[in-house]
């Protein structure tokens, strides 16, 4: 869940999304979305359109087919009843020398789109040009390419950085903010993004927060805030405890006992812990499955083998392998209000689970996860679990997974939704 954009690779193109003459896109908005918008706009009166099947645009700071996990677990649900709009900025390109923009059907899901953009680094950091050309773009998808299909939507932030460009400018009929990580903690984040995180939560229909500490935080600035924590896809990941389920070949030669861990490897890794895991037993394998970023260099030990970023369909296959699922978190600003939704998913393998003490992690998952409050203590509830695995708390895994699926979830924030929006139908109209 770092922050981005991700997803850098090069695109290259002969054209432009844009070629042509700019429309005015002069449709009106919301009084409250107006106040919040930065740019001036005197709209027509129009009765405020509300519907059930709302489309959704959605501004997120990661990229579709980078790491599965919360956005593309909520959206790809609610893509069975909403036509969604996926926009991403990645990375800028040296040999752009203009904007593009490049759309796609998702895989799998029919009704969601994906508009990523991408900038010349030469004008990456002219902030007010960005937040312009952002805007124009997907106005011009959605009068082009997208004609009639995301007219009234809900927008939906994942990402503060988009605020000025799209809070307010689409037409929505309400604003959705899942505040999935503490952003501004984060190594690299830009200086700006509090106060537009800010705007976002004066502006929001409705808030939902990824982890218990992040809502005590956001609900103080947004009355309609909900905890959603992880949920998980019990039926997927326990395909780690099916016979048939197929070892990968970079790591069914590892020496057994494998303490293992999936998921991005950045600042929030507790990078000494993993040294003194390899040193303590050279009989212990230490997995690490997931992308490396914003880290320059990672320790190098004979027994910790750093195996890259894979599938999500791959992850159960490399869960069956481990005899350990690992949550070795540094205790730092980018671990202070993380909720990660990998507890869950390590639950519905059976496997016995370590972490270190993050604090959602001992609020939530206490009962179940093994919590560490040092090195030492880590090292020796490793040992233990490999000794032997605490049945009842595999038990209590099992059953807590099972009551936190992802399409629970998702229908209680449909239904928040609709509960902040409907209403407004008969009440609300732009003047």
């Amino acid at each position: 869940m770092s922050y981005a954009p991700l997803g850098s690779e090069l695109i290259v193109t002969n054209g432009n999304l844009s070629t042509g003459e700019r429309s005015s896109f002069s449709k009106p908005i919301s009084k409250r979305a107006r106040r919040l918008s930065s740019s001036p706009i005197t709209p027509e009166p129009k009765q405020r359109s509300f519907r059930a099947d709302f489309p959704i645009i959605v501004h997120c700071h990661l990229c579709w087919d980078w790491v599965w996990q919360r956005p593309q677990q909520f959206l790809s649900r609610l893509s069975a009843r909403h036509k969604i709009l996926f926009v991403e900025t990645i990375g800028p390109d040296p040999q752009l020398a203009s904007p593009v923009a490049r759309f796609w059907t998702a895989p799998n899901f029919p009704n969601i789109t994906i508009l990523r953009l991408q900038f010349p680094s030469w004008r990456w950091a002219d902030g007010p040009f960005v937040d312009r050309e952002r805007r124009r773009l997907v106005k011009e998808f959605i009068s082009g390419p997208g004609a009639d299909q995301f007219e009234n939507p809900v927008q939906w932030f994942y990402d503060p950085m988009a605020v000025p460009a799209f809070l307010g400018q689409m037409d929505e009929v309400g604003v959705v903010y899942d505040c999935m990580d503490e952003l501004s903690k984060f190594r690299c984040a830009p200086p700006q993004i509090r106060m537009r995180e800010k705007k976002l939560l004066a502006a929001a229909d409705v808030v939902f927060t990824g982890g218990r500490k992040l809502w005590e935080a956001k609900k103080l600035q947004n009355e309609n805030c909900h905890f959603y924590g992880c949920g998980v896809d019990v039926s997927h990941f326990g395909k780690a405890r099916q016979a048939d389920t197929a070892i990968p070949a970079d790591i069914a030669p590892l020496k057994k006992p494998v303490l293992g861990y999936f998921g991005v490897v950045d600042e929030r890794m507790d990078y000494e812990l993993l040294v003194k895991l390899a040193e303590a037993n050279p009989d212990w394998s230490i997995a690490m499955v997931g992308p490396q970023i914003k880290v320059d260099t990672v320790p190098q030990r004979p027994n910790l083998h750093w195996l890259g970023q894979k599938n999500y369909l791959e992850l159960p296959a490399y869960c069956k392998a481990f005899d350990v699922c690992m949550m070795p978190f540094a205790l730092n600003e980018a671990t202070e209000y993380i909720n990660p939704t990998k507890a869950l998913e390590y639950m519905a393998t059976g496997k016995p689970i370590v972490s270190s003490a993050v604090a959602d992690v001992v609020t939530n998952f206490g009962a179940v996860v093994n919590i560490a409050r040092s090195h030492e203590q880590f090292i020796a509830l490793c040992r233990e679990a490999i000794a032997k695995a605490d049945a009842a708390r595999t038990e209590a895994g099992l059953k807590q997974a099972a009551e936190n699926s992802w399409d629970s979830i998702v229908a209680q924030l449909e239904k928040h939704i609709t509960d902040a929006l409907a209403p407004k139908e008969k009440t609300e109209v732009v003047a």
